[in-house]
């Protein structure tokens, strides 16, 4: 007579590995696959990236983080450029690298990549924003996916394939700076389809339609590795709810109703012929060949799709044998701690195997359908054979499914922060000297910094003439603390500590911020900021409560630019100095009295920002002669004088006349009376005699005289100091 044996053990799928694929789904467990202590593939394969040939590329379902293999890559390249030099210094040359390459993120079709980390920091936002530079195209592995033309350029036409079925990114001139002049390891948050993904799904595709039925078992999302169908249903099965029945043609997937059938304890046996078959038997597993504790590893989303542990343990001392499950899928906590409390308590209840023998009228019974055989012990149906009218079942134990899982956490999340890169802000500025040794090259400072606290950095173009020809000057140094002004700062004395006066400032980001120095530290320079022409230095800083800050206790036209204390507004810039923070900008001195611009564009600008300002040549220039004077002389003549200051001389450290600063000293005076001819002069020292003849030949008769007096120096010719006199030498 034939015999029909039906079993949640398939055969549909991949010969041995698909027979055991359905025992393991429904929990119908093979103890030969189940007696590892690690299961499923390791954590780590997702979320290193590689590039090996022959790397099995994951298939992703639902959502999920993952790293990718690069498929193709050029070699770096690399660009150099040379920065300062000068009069007796040497230059500076830098090198920056790029590259250019491609990344297969899943060997089936997606819908789109959203996030993107490189070395473990964000490069691509939620919402799309890049926060370093880089070219970048998705091909999502469509059937008719095209060539890209980045490959196709680089390797011919004909030599490149289009990949179809496989999702790859192309990055294109990514800039290497941020990650060490190399290529960072990627990952990708990577959508393939709507979430979550049923186990039905996953095992129906993996199996080429092999499996099939719908189960509420489901994932945030998940990757298939290499033995996808073994990988994918083998793990899955130890830790879902699901069963799996065997029709003898394809492998049903279906949800673990929880209906138990009662069985009759008359119906134990059946008769065959003459015989009577009465056979009911119970064999349990050695204890000691059990797992105490069991964990799953998996992804937690709420933490950016970092690693997860949960535990489940049985009570009564610590672990001695524990049991590990890796699983390459998107879960929460709570599920996480179900899943490892349900595989510890089906590892127990299924130690205890049986079997039973019943008469034919219970065919509607199933593989994978629970019975009970008296009143306390569920059994789980784990093979049915019918042959001479007789039902053989082989049982395994069942856990208690009503029984409650313990709350779970998922941690603290170390989250990257999500921060838009720009907008991009510059301050172009002239600059007095900050150093005390003379400048030899005239030089231009850029300022950059962003309105959100991301910004890092943008590429700068100059024109050194008003816009009739552009240079690159590389990219903008670190970000400047820098903002504006709220309130006009009123004037102020430039000789001692001005505590009368405030200005109130507002920085670009709140992350930025400004601290309080003591006056000896003012003194030494610190807390020193250009607030639009002048350079101030600030003792005290306070944060107000609408944002802005309220500096106080200044030091008023430092380094020569007590010319702009009386010409503040509110709007006008403010950029804390800092070397470090600041871009040089080398100009030729015969540019001086021309004008600069400059355009930024920082990562996701879109537009640049630009800036411009007359080259003015601060720091290669005298500050302006001080105290101008006039003494009237015995034959009606007048002796002009005045206080030379140096450039080279800030600090003065040995009671001596601050150094000339120049190749040599040189002035140039002129003299406009009222009602007569001006007087041009160039002389050696600090003083001029207009004498009676000079005043006879220019016709000065009577009323006041307007006094002009520049240092010329090496490279430029300082800002003139200006006074008015009367015919006695009486200042106005």
């Amino acid at each position: 007579m034939a015999t029909l044996v039906l079993t949640t053990v398939g055969t549909a799928i991949g010969g041995p590995v698909g027979g055991a694929i359905g025992a393991l789904i429904g929990n119908q467990v093979d103890q030969r696959f189940l007696a590892p202590r690690r299961q499923g593939a390791r954590l780590g394969a997702l979320t290193v990236q590689t590039s090996a040939y022959g790397q099995p590329i994951p298939k992703i379902f639902g959502t999920l983080r993952v790293a990718g293999t690069v498929i193709w890559a050029t070699d770096l390249r690399e660009e150099k450029q040379k920065t300062g030099g000068g009069k007796g210094r040497p230059g500076t040359t830098s090198y920056s690298y790029s590259a250019s390459f491609a990344v297969a993120i899943s060997g089936r079709r997606i819908q789109d990549v959203h996030r993107i980390w490189a070395d473990g920091k964000l490069l691509r936002g939620a919402v799309g924003d890049w926060k370093s530079e880089t070219g970048f195209r998705l091909h999502k592995g469509d059937e008719g996916q095209a060539i890209d033309p980045l490959l196709a350029a680089a390797e011919g036409q004909s030599g490149t394939p289009a990949y179809r079925g496989l999702a790859y990114a192309v990055f294109e001139d990514m800039q290497l700076a941020d990650f060490g002049n190399r290529i960072p390891s990627l990952t990708f948050e990577v959508e393939a389809d709507a979430t979550p993904v049923s186990l039905g799904q996953i095992a129906n595709e993996l199996s080429g339609g092999a499996a099939s039925g719908e189960t509420d078992a489901a994932l945030g999302g998940y990757a298939a590795g290499g033995d996808s169908v073994r990988a994918a249903i083998e793990t899955l099965g130890c830790v879902l709810p699901v069963c799996v029945r065997d029709d003898g043609h394809r492998l049903i997937l279906s949800d673990v109703t929880g209906k138990t059938t009662r069985v009759d304890t008359a119906d134990l046996g059946s008769e065959a012929g003459a015989t009577r078959v009465d056979r009911r038997s119970i064999d349990r597993q050695a204890v000691g060949t059990l797992p105490d504790e069991v964990s799953i590893t998996y992804y937690e989303p709420s933490r950016d799709y970092q690693a997860g542990l949960q535990r489940a343990r049985r009570a009564g001392g610590p672990a001695r044998r524990s049991e590990a499950v890796e699983l390459a899928a998107a879960l929460d906590a709570g599920n996480a701690k179900a899943m490892a409390e349900r595989h510890l308590a089906e590892r127990w209840a299924g130690r205890a195997t049986g079997g039973a023998a019943l008469p034919w009228r219970h065919l509607d019974l199933r593989p994978g359908d629970d019975i009970m055989l008296d009143e306390t012990t569920p059994w789980k149906i784990n093979r049915w054979t019918l042959e001479g009218m007789v039902l053989t079942l082989k049982l395994r134990g069942v856990a208690d499914r009503q029984a409650g899982i313990a709350p779970a956490r998922p941690g603290r999340a170390t989250a990257s922060i999500d921060l838009p890169h720009g907008p991009t802000r510059i301050a172009l500025m002239d600059l007095p000297p900050l150093s005390d040794e003379g400048e030899t090259t005239l030089r231009l400072w850029l300022a950059a910094a962003g309105e959100s606290p991301a910004w890092r950095r943008a590429a700068v173009i100059v024109s050194i003439d008003d816009g009739a020809s552009w240079s690159d000057a590389g990219a903008t140094a670190l970000p400047a603390i820098m903002g504006a002004a709220r309130t006009a700062l009123p004037p102020g004395d430039p000789a001692l500590f001005d505590t009368d006066t405030s200005v109130e400032v507002r920085l670009l980001n709140d992350e930025m911020t400004l601290m309080s120095r003591d006056d000896d530290a003012v003194a030494g320079g610190a807390n020193a900021a250009m607030l639009g022409s002048e350079l101030i230095q600030f003792g005290k800083a306070v944060r107000l409560a609408n944002g802005s800050w309220r500096l106080s206790r200044l030091l008023r036209g430092r380094r020569g630019t007590e010319f702009a204390i009386g010409g503040h507004a509110a709007g006008e810039a403010f950029v804390l100095i800092d070397r470090d923070s600041l871009l040089p900008i080398s100009v030729p001195s015969g540019r001086i009295g021309g004008t600069m611009r400059a355009i930024a564009v920082g990562v996701g600008d879109g537009v640049g920002v630009e800036a411009s300002t007359l080259i003015a040549g601060n720091a290669v220039r005298p500050p302006a002669p001080v105290h101008l004077r006039a003494r009237r002389l015995d034959d009606g003549g007048l002796r002009f004088s005045w206080t030379r200051r140096s450039r080279s001389g800030w600090v003065w450290a040995d009671a001596r006349d601050a150094p000339i600063g120049e190749e040599q000293e040189r002035y140039q005076i002129t003299i406009q009376p009222a009602n007569g001819t001006a007087r041009t002069a160039e002389i050696d020292v600090a003083e001029f005699l207009y004498t009676s003849a000079m005043i006879a030949v220019d016709a000065m008769v009577a009323g006041m005289l307007s006094v002009s007096v520049v240092q010329v120096g090496t490279i430029a010719t300082s800002l003139p100091v200006l006074a008015t006199f009367d015919t006695t030498g009486e200042r106005s």
